[in-house]
């Protein structure tokens, strides 16, 4: 029996996020990196049927000109992210997957992501025309490079927030909203409508709407499929997650929580503009509400600082109440480098969500809750019992 291929379809495919995670791929293929910070590698989950390395063929959409050398060459010198064997190492399989990339969607992606735009890439008359668009080039990857199964990947700069009254809550509706000339959905939907329409998984890495609405997981659902998502978990929040039922546990009253965040890579620029940035802070601000089960006074701010390029810190400022009301503060920084926290779990997602699928899984999958910050398919939302969501979910594998 042959060996499966794997495709792996990256929506934002030249971003830095993906190129990190190229890069880290082929460094686990060539044996040049342990496998520190991929949780599918730990030994809860060593019994799953987890894709090799070696399996995995790359492609994708991308909307900017740049190519994958430059974006891994721009890592290495100038964000000092990429060691110097790695990138010499990785040309070959990046070369292989610049092959595979093609134009993206810019469909109410909003004016700063458009601007990001090369002049060639072209706006679709109506969204079931860019979503036949997405689903012949994903055809096209498949039985090009014969591959067994392919999964999508949302790793595209954050949309502006889509008004909810807008979301379709059924299937019926979402069809109905493709075919009308001012269709609301964005590019990040109608990628996951391509996918889902298809018969392949889709995960939103970022927290642009994707798969939210009802309606496209009622259609996940009736395809048979899973998704996952939304808005990957991996500083700053993920902090949060960790802490905040710390304090709920202790019955401590958390009265206020500010985090600021400075960072410099692309997702930063766009994040520059309010109505980009409202979708992130909304995703990174309403965890604590939901765990501790009332709304302290909160505050985030994004902020981008170009010279950082692609290395993030975030202060954050906890004033919180202790017996006979004693108000005292936890104050904590983080430090790192945003691509490379983010990459390790672009792979595991990506096996999990094959392992998912391989049982029969469909709709949202809550079990990945841990690895986002507005999770589908939970309500489970402090990092320790979304952890123990997931191993519980490795166990029924077995």
């Amino acid at each position: 029996m042959s060996t499966p291929r794997i495709g792996i379809w990256i929506i934002g495919a030249r971003g830095g996020v993906s190129v990190t995670t190229l890069v880290g791929l082929s460094a686990l293929r060539n044996g040049l990196t342990p496998e520190t910070g991929l949780v599918s590698c730990l030994a809860e989950f060593a019994h799953l049927p987890l894709t090799n390395w070696d399996q995995f063929v790359v492609g994708g959409h991308e909307i900017r000109s740049s190519t994958l050398q430059d974006e891994a060459q721009r890592l290495h010198h100038d964000s000092r992210v990429i060691e110097a064997v790695a990138l010499e190492k990785s040309q070959d399989f990046l070369a292989s997957a610049e092959a595979n990339i093609r134009p993206g969607v810019l469909w109410n992606v909003g004016p700063t992501i458009r601007d990001l735009a090369s002049p060639d890439v072209a706006v679709e008359k109506s969204a079931r025309d860019a979503v036949d668009r997405v689903q012949a080039d994903l055809r096209d990857f498949q039985q090009r490079e014969r591959l067994d199964n392919v999964v999508v990947v949302n790793l595209a700069s954050t949309e502006a927030l889509v008004d909810s009254s807008l979301w379709p809550e059924t299937w019926e509706a979402a069809e109905e909203q493709l075919g009308q000339p001012d269709c609301p959905l964005p590019a990040s939907s109608l990628y996951a409508i391509g996918a889902l329409e298809l018969g392949m998984p889709y995960i939103n890495f970022t927290p642009s709407l994707g798969a939210t609405p009802k309606g496209i997981d009622e259609l996940a659902r009736k395809k048979n499929i899973c998704h996952a998502g939304r808005d990957a978990k991996t500083g700053e929040t993920l902090l949060k997650s960790v802490l905040a039922p710390m304090f709920a546990s202790r019955n401590l009253e958390v009265m206020s929580w500010v985090g600021h965040n400075i960072f410099g890579n692309l997702d930063g620029k766009v994040l520059s503009d309010p109505d980009n940035k409202a979708s992130k802070v909304k995703s990174k601000d309403q965890l604590l509400e939901r765990i501790l089960g009332y709304a302290p006074q909160s505050l985030v701010s994004i902020e981008h600082i170009a010279s950082l390029g692609d290395w993030k810190t975030a202060w954050d400022h906890v004033h919180f109440r202790g017996f006979l009301q004693t108000p005292m503060t936890l104050q904590l920084t983080w430090q790192g480098c945003d691509s490379l926290l983010a990459a390790p779990l672009v792979l595991d997602l990506v096996r999990f969500v094959l392992v998912a699928q391989e049982r029969g899984e469909t709709g949202a999958l809550g079990v990945l809750g841990s690895f986002f910050k507005s999770p589908l398919g939970t309500d489970r939302h402090g990092f320790a019992e979304q952890t123990e969501d997931l191993i519980a979910w490795a166990r029924r594998s077995s």
